[in-house]
């Protein structure tokens, strides 16, 4: 039996149904007889507090007294608190000794396990049903595959099948194995086992637990069908691309697509034409605006694309949008099959950091399997989902959602066999658990109340950030600059059609209002034009910070602090963020997010000004640095490294000629397929080029800049003129790393040597 807690919340506060301590005190000690840790409380404040903490209550007692009145919590107290945390599966018992109440709301009667009459019963009884109820609740709560994996455990069977540590026990015959062995405990090994006990299912023929575990996902998820992908979202987009895609036929891209979707083209040999999305003064990448998804845009589009000319069909056959994006943009997704549906039979949404999307109301419509009603028309949708990034599973594990459409109906037979190509035979079975598990915990109220705790937690960051901010700038004792967040600066009250500052809003009103983040096409602060109302959303829990310098528009300011810089400081207090940009950062609330630990990022972010305002000397701020680089930034101090690097981005115009490389309507000419630049590299037909030579070049490789972390350059693409946005773009981060060792930009694709860049080019 897991490890479980008994809660007893037990009122003593009324005079006419005291209950009796003695024998709530008998119940207890039953109860931790049969091995639960049982948590008594006597007050409405401290139950919620550990339902809010505790998630492995198996049962709760409480008394009729702290859930009619409800005078904290709202109607229905802790037991609506109970079922909202939980489920109405969850055993909860009403403890009395008083009358039955025939007035109790019928709710009440629907959802409770019975009463229990403490003065009636004996404590031996009363411990036994809670018992027996929290038993059975256990044998429920575990989703499908992990419950027939700890089975399987339990029963200590003998391994004559691969992996060959059978159970751990080869690791301790070797001193380093031991040191493994104890670092992750023996039921790691004892779970990891073979494709041969055929008890636990195939994950190749979804049959058995695994197959269950599958469907059970789905159902959760809202798909027709559900695969679970131990090699992460990257292999699922590959899957994807390669199951619905043949030879020489056309697909759509969002050109802020992942590069995976770009290696299942180049195995497909298809020829991509690419959808342009916004970018803002920022350098974000915003939403591919909807005029250019419509079908005329789409046929214009393909019209440019020379490789297309050559395609078996004017028709693309699959299109990909990344949804939400990187920086938490979310389209209203069922508007964009409308659009995007009538050019394409298979339409993609690459959802590998939006997993979560379905589990809260701020999202309705804005995720893949949000797409309901089929007249025909409407073509197969799939949504790829990172289980590990947003939701709780371990790394590498993925899924796959299918709504099939009846303009080209889910082949499951086909998909099967692309699947089996790309999955693994030698599966890691908690892997699979833990893929089960991330579904479980988004089942029923479960999923609601998890995603509502990230979605309020960063809610109260970003107001902690706002009102911060206003303060310093209030205070006229020291300079009034400070950190931002990338949000709206009001928002409306729908129900009052009152303006209100962000930071001053209820809490309540921006965790259950979407029309307080949505991008409104006439709003400043998001820095995007061509949108329609309600068609992008900015989601909550990805909190973009702004640093000083340059704004949404694109104003560039005489006083900056380049978010490098920032980072860097951050990072030598051991936190680290998902993403650096010029002026910009990025911050995950997770379900696995803390006050405490956003309260460190706020205080560190403090820190952080108070050093740059007393002129501190960089060897104090980042000394690690300052020793790896001695010649470059000795004597230096933080104010003069920030203008100094602000001053560089500013005049190599880094955003502006950011934005031109990424939003012109037409990319970089691509001259061949990405598949035919392919086999020109592995056959040696390349070669590595200067920046000083990269004009009118065919790169063979996908080059790809972080920031912003989507390709730049994508196989067979032809680079533009020397003086084209793109290659000037390229040689500013060329310069810019020279300038500034030990803040180089991460490229991928590019060979570094002695400072400069070499990127391999088809051989002409």
């Amino acid at each position: 039996m897991p490890q479980s807690t008994i809660l007893i919340a037990a009122d003593r506060t009324s005079d006419d149904h005291v209950v009796p301590a003695s024998k709530v005190d008998q119940v207890c000690a039953h109860l931790r007889g049969c091995g639960y840790d049982v948590v008594l409380v006597h007050s409405e404040d401290d139950a919620a507090s550990v339902v809010k903490a505790d998630a492995d209550i198996a049962a709760a007692a409480v008394s009729w007294e702290l859930v009619g009145g409800g005078v904290q919590l709202g109607d229905g107290g802790v037991l609506r608190m109970l079922l909202d945390r939980f489920s109405a599966r969850l055993p909860v018992f009403l403890l009395t000794t008083g009358e039955y109440d025939d007035d109790a709301p019928l709710w009440v009667s629907e959802v409770i396990n019975g009463w229990i009459w403490l003065l009636e019963d004996t404590p031996d009884f009363i411990a036994g049903r809670i018992d027996f109820a929290a038993r059975q609740y256990l044998e429920h709560v575990l989703p499908p595959f992990f419950r027939e994996l700890t089975r399987f455990d339990d029963t200590h069977a003998y391994s004559w099948h691969t992996p060959a540590h059978a159970g751990g026990v080869a690791f301790l015959k070797s001193p380093v194995g031991r040191a493994f062995y104890d670092y992750y405990g023996e039921r790691l090994f004892r779970t990891d086992v073979s494709v041969s006990v055929g008890e636990l299912g195939s994950l190749f023929e979804h049959t058995g637990p695994v197959g269950e575990s599958e469907r059970n996902a789905a159902r959760v998820f809202g798909a027709d069908a559900t695969y679970f992908v131990l090699h992460g979202t990257s292999t699922s987009n590959r899957m994807i691309v390669h199951s619905a895609v043949a030879k020489d036929e056309l697909v759509l891209l969002d050109r802020n697509c992942h590069k995976a979707i770009n290696h299942g083209v180049v195995l497909t040999d298809a020829r991509p034409v690419y959808l342009v999305p916004s970018r803002n003064g920022y350098g974000i990448t915003g939403p591919i605006p909807p005029e250019r998804l419509t079908p005329e845009a789409v046929r214009a589009q393909v019209a440019r694309t020379p490789i297309a000319a050559d395609a078996v069909s004017p028709d693309p056959v699959y299109a990909v949008v990344t949804n939400s994006t990187y920086d938490g943009l979310c389209y209203d997704a069922v508007r964009v099959t409308e659009l995007l549906g009538a050019s394409t039979d298979v339409l993609h949404f690459d959802e590998a950091w939006f997993a979560y999307g379905r589990f809260h109301p701020l999202y309705a419509r804005r995720y893949g399997m949000a797409v309901d009603g089929d007249d025909g028309r409407r073509p197969t949708v799939f949504a790829t989902h990172s289980s590990h990034k947003l939701l709780a599973a371990l790394s590498q594990s993925a899924m796959i959602h299918v709504k099939s459409g009846g303009k080209a109906p889910f082949d499951r037979s086909r998909f099967d066999q692309t699947y089996m190509m790309h999955g693994t035979t030698s599966p890691l079975y908690p892997m699979i658990a833990s893929c089960d598990v991330a579904a479980g915990m988004m089942d029923g109220p479960s999923g609601q109340w998890l995603t509502t705790e990230a979605i309020t937690e960063a809610i109260r960051f970003r107001q902690a950030v706002v009102h911060l901010g206003r303060r310093l700038a209030e205070a006229g004792d020291r300079p009034p600059w400070f950190f931002g967040a990338w949000q709206p600066d009001e928002v409306t009250d729908p129900d009052t059609g009152e303006r209100v500052p962000f930071d001053r809003a209820p809490v309540d009103l921006l965790r259950t209002r979407p029309e307080c983040w949505t991008l409104d096409p006439d709003a400043e602060w998001h820095g995007f034009g061509g949108l329609e109302p309600d068609f992008c959303l900015l989601d909550p829990v990805k909190v973009t910070i702004t640093c000083p310098g340059v704004d949404a528009a694109g104003e560039v300011a005489g006083f900056g602090i380049p978010a490098r810089v920032v980072t860097a400081y951050l990072e030598t207090r051991r936190i680290v963020v998902e993403k650096t940009d010029v002026y910009t950062f990025l911050v995950l609330f997770s379900m696995g997010i803390t006050k405490g630990k956003w309260g460190t990022l706020l205080d560190a972010l403090t820190d952080f000004k108070h050093l740059y305002d007393h002129d501190a000397p960089l060897a104090e701020v980042l000394p690690d640095l300052v020793a790896a680089h001695p010649r470059r930034y000795a004597g230096l101090t933080l104010p003069e490294l920030c203008a100094q690097m602000h001053d560089s981005l500013t005049k190599g115009e880094v955003i502006p000629l950011l934005n031109e490389a990424f939003t012109s309507p037409t990319p970089p000419v691509a001259v061949m397929t990405p598949a035919e630049a392919y086999q020109r590299f592995i056959r040696g037909r390349t070669e590595l080029v200067g920046l000083a030579d990269l004009a009118d070049r065919v790169v063979a490789t996908q080059v790809t800049t972080t920031p912003p972390g989507i390709p730049v350059l994508v196989p067979g693409e032809r680079v533009g003129p020397v003086d084209s946005p793109l290659p000037r773009y390229l040689r500013v981060l060329e310069e810019f790393d020279q300038n500034f060792p030990g803040f180089a930009s991460e490229t991928h694709g590019v060979h570094h040597e002695d400072g400069r860049y070499w990127i391999t080019c088809v051989t002409e």
